[in-house]
């Protein structure tokens, strides 16, 4: 019997070696993201981040998190229940060129694709708790002249991200002809679909409204650990024969590439008149250009399960749901989870300033500082670790921070937000102050007395009609020439969505 355990062992390792791609998508399910929230517990740890997130995965996501947090979530919004995960990239607002109130986009769905490369390495299960963070949140200015990807660090600077925009025609471009950056987007040579930076177009292909592009590296350097987010995680190089490998001693990782599809297409009767001219869309951070597309990401899989899928599924699009021999299932779609954002203030509804008081950056407006605390600069005086928490309990401690809205609120619906109170408070729920956190660094914040509380995370369950599957139809943003064969038949795995407008189809 041990013998045959070994056996079975070493056939796995082997497996995890790849001659080809195989893939499988995450698909998430519910009503909306996790929340939207001014967190980031791995730049921001401990208080308000600079910048407004929408977060897609498990429930214990908060200021500070770990693997191991996250492993004791309630629910998640990934279909897989092994993947307790945390998932988040900045908002996306819309400038409202009549009034220029600022509010957010609705999130169309997103995709999570798990891509294990061909290499000559063993691809491995993320480590729990890794952090990882991809793109610059402070770049104004284009990162190449080229709107294509570059992902091979041998080759030159890392491009990992780019803005799909699937049209019905690309006459006119997307991209003004020409562009250099300096005042517009670029498109890639090899998609037209496709670019660095907000297009200036309508994105109205079916079922795809804009989206956001964001690659993640896949070498794990294990002597950095999982905490250090900035040394710890590189691209793999060309290794010949189509193969891919990371450095002597690193751990190759699946590479995850997210896409978050945003509903811009609903808004086009109030920007129809900028179409060619400039994009009404803004990153939470400040950024009209698009460039500093960006997003983090928190290992919190069962690392048996993912294994499991690295060495035997390839369901591509179907999704991981259906990989076979999941020990741990799927989670019922028709449930949705959802939780307070641990930080109390409007981020919703029509906004004379964004959310942490960030200033409209790029294309002639400034740079991209925003705030004392940078977006790519940790906390100096914030912790990595958990709250306080019994480990036999699933249930989790937070504080919950009152902030006093840097924005003027116009319309924000009230039945989120009126407690709304003006000035920095905190909630107790049967609890007995202890000390407060550490202080937030985001400007414009103020915190008083903080509490240590019970959990505020919320868990509910939303039941919604049945939808009904569109006809397959080809994305519009599929080219036969592109050189990146990532972009397929997205509107055929929109349906794990709540929303599935039929004003997409069109002819």
């Amino acid at each position: 019997m041990l013998f045959a355990t070994v056996l079975a062992t070493l056939a796995a390792t082997a497996a995890a070696a790849k001659d080809k791609r195989t893939f499988a998508v995450l698909h998430h399910y519910g009503k909306g993201p996790l929340t939207t929230c001014r967190a980031d517990p791995i730049v921001s740890p401990g208080g308000p981040s600079s910048h407004v997130h929408t977060v897609m995965g498990a429930s214990n996501f908060g200021l500070n998190v770990t693997g191991e947090l996250l492993r004791q979530s309630e629910c998640t919004t990934a279909l897989p229940k092994a993947d307790l995960s945390a998932y988040w990239f900045p908002t996306l607002y819309f400038q409202d060129p009549v009034t220029n109130l600022l509010e957010p986009v609705d999130m169309f769905y997103m995709n999570v694709y798990y891509f294990f490369e061909p290499t000559n390495d063993d691809i491995k299960a993320f480590p729990l708790g890794l952090k990882m963070v991809s793109g610059d949140p402070m770049l104004r200015t284009a990162p190449s002249t080229s709107g294509a990807n570059q992902l091979d660090p041998s080759k030159g600077p890392i491009q990992p991200v780019q803005i799909t925009c699937p049209r019905t025609s690309y006459n006119p471009p997307s991209y003004p002809p020409d562009s250099d950056g300096s005042r517009a987007g670029i498109v890639d040579p090899n998609n037209q679909g496709a670019g660095i930076g907000f297009p200036f177009q309508d994105c109205d292909g079916y079922a795809s409204p804009m989206r956001v592009d964001v690659h993640f590296p896949s070498c794990y350097n294990p002597e950095a650990g999982v905490e250090d987010y900035k040394n710890n995680m590189q691209f793999p190089t060309d290794a010949g024969n189509g193969k891919q490998d990371c450095p002597p001693g690193w751990i190759h990782t699946p590479h995850i590439f997210y896409e978050t599809y945003w509903d811009t297409h609903k808004l086009l009767p109030r920007f129809q008149d900028l179409l060619g001219k400039k994009s009404p869309f803004v990153f939470s951070n400040g950024d009209v250009t698009g460039f500093s597309a960006h997003a983090d990401f928190i290992s919190g899989w069962d690392e048996e399960e993912l294994q499991h899928i690295i060495d035997t599924c390839d369901a591509g699009h179907a999704g991981i749901e259906k990989c076979p021999g999941l020990k741990y299932g799927v989670n019922d779609p028709s449930t949705s989870c959802n939780i307070k954002c641990p930080i109390d203030e409007v981020v919703d509804g029509k906004l004379e300033k964004l959310p942490g008081n960030n200033p409209l950056t790029g294309w002639g407006l400034g740079g991209g500082d925003q705030s004392s605390a940078s977006p790519s600069t940790p906390s100096s005086s914030s912790s990595d670790s958990a709250p306080n928490s019994a480990s036999s309990s699933s249930s989790t401690r937070a504080a919950v921070i009152k902030v006093p809205s840097p924005t003027t609120l116009i319309a924000v619906p009230t039945s989120t937000r009126a407690e709304q109170q003006p000035a920095a408070k905190v909630e107790e729920e049967e609890e007995e102050p202890t000390q407060a956190p550490p202080s937030p660094t985001s400007k414009g914040v103020r915190t008083a007395t903080v509490y240590d509380t019970v959990t505020v995370w919320e868990t509910k369950t939303i039941y919604e009609r049945d939808v009904q599957s569109p006809a397959p139809t080809q994305d519009a943003a599929e080219q036969p020439g592109s050189s990146d064969a990532l972009h397929h038949r997205h509107a055929r795995h929109h349906l794990h969505h709540a929303r599935i407008p039929s004003r997409r189809h069109r002819k």
